[in-house]
């Protein structure tokens, strides 16, 4: 197996070389152009570890170690700067080093390579959610337009949508104004029609995907919800359990703890803030639904989460709720499970405290 370690830090144009040898000493060091460094990479001997920070491109080039028979590793930018030499001077050339020295730790964690088909569907969220900032943006520039001219309308879509026919109506208002208002309310009408079709897309990924279709049998996930993990997390083979895919999620408090006093603080927040934020509205529905439910039908989730609710607040219940369906859905993924609402009660923990129950009704 080779031994000798690249570090790449990527760019657009120009890519900045450090290769190291099995006892971490600096063999080379370069700057390539583009197609040059895809012209190197070619001649690295098979086996060869190619380290790189997860940003943009990483992807591409990993899937390239990989047809070249290399062995890509992608790292969190995070995790490489604190073995950057100087802290204070940061150039490609350090990076490169970092990067290279990072790869070669033994604990350390990395990303694991999207497909293309991953980062294809990927693409529709990330197309959908710059519709939905330009649709907001749109809609305050259109309020903010129409305030100018004392017309005031309520902060929701509905109260715009159904106040402008009316407004491009009046005849007091000018008509290169009228004109204005016009053309940025069929802006904002194209807007919300490239959303829809963006929601087609992303709703026909799910139903076409068996493990969407599993994954959407918990309340609170829905085709984007289900579509976006699938995207992100694939089988969900690169976590270890449900625990750590949900720390990767940012849904686990920070800890300051010392001297074996634990202190936990607000949530991490670290991981994919997409995802995260998805999983976080999906709570919302689920505390929704567990409200309206009669306690003689709920689920037992459902009785869990009212619960919950009445002695933690709003925003921590919504966190604790996002965090036990992330742990849900890796076991889905990574088990190939169907949801089962009563799978607490083939838990190890369950049925040792029910022998115990057993036991002692016994001895009574």
């Amino acid at each position: 197996m080779n031994t000798t370690t690249v570090g790449v830090d990527l760019a657009k144009y120009l890519f900045s070389i450090c290769m190291m040898d099995s006892h971490g000493r600096v063999q080379f060091r370069r700057d390539f152009r583009r197609d040059a460094f895809a012209a190197w990479l070619a001649q690295l001997p098979a086996g060869t570890m190619v380290a790189m920070e997860a940003c943009s491109g990483a992807h591409h080039w990993a899937r390239r170690c990989l047809e070249l028979g290399l062995q890509p590793r992608l790292m969190a930018a995070q995790f490489v700067a604190p073995f950057r030499k100087s802290q204070r001077s940061k150039n490609d050339r350090n990076d490169a080093e970092a990067i290279a020295t990072a790869a070669r730790q033994g604990n350390m964690r990395f990303v694991a390579v999207k497909t293309v088909d991953q980062q294809a569907r990927l693409s529709w969220h990330r197309v959908r959610e710059g519709y939905k900032d330009e649709n907001l943006e749109v809609m305050n520039r259109l309020r903010g337009l129409l305030a100018e001219l004392g017309i005031v309308i309520a902060k929701s879509a509905i109260a715009l949508r159904r106040a402008l026919p009316a407004i491009l109506e009046r005849a007091d208002l000018p008509g290169a104004f009228v004109a204005a208002i016009q053309d940025l309310r069929g802006h904002w009408q194209q807007i919300q029609e490239r959303i829809r079709v963006c929601d087609q897309r992303v709703e026909a990924h799910a139903q076409a995907d068996e493990r969407c279709r599993r994954i959407r049998a918990l309340t609170g996930i829905g085709a984007l919800t289900s579509d976006a993990v699938v995207a992100c997390v694939g089988n969900g083979c690169d976590f270890k359990n449900g625990r750590q895919m949900a720390a990767w999620l940012g849904l686990v408090p920070m800890q300051h703890s010392t001297g074996g006093h634990d202190r936990l603080g607000q949530i991490s927040r670290a991981g994919d803030a997409y995802l995260r934020t998805l999983l976080i509205q999906g709570a919302r529905s689920s505390v929704l639904q567990a409200s309206r439910v009669p306690a003689d039908k709920a689920s037992p989730e459902q009785i869990w989460i009212n619960q919950l609710a009445t002695r933690m607040p709003f925003g921590k219940l919504l966190v604790a709720i996002a965090n036990k369906h992330a742990r849900q859905i890796w076991a889905m993924l990574a088990r190939g499970d169907a949801y089962d609402p009563h799978a607490w009660l083939h838990h190890p923990m369950t049925q040792r405290n029910a022998s115990r129950r057993r036991a002692l009704a016994v001895a009574a």
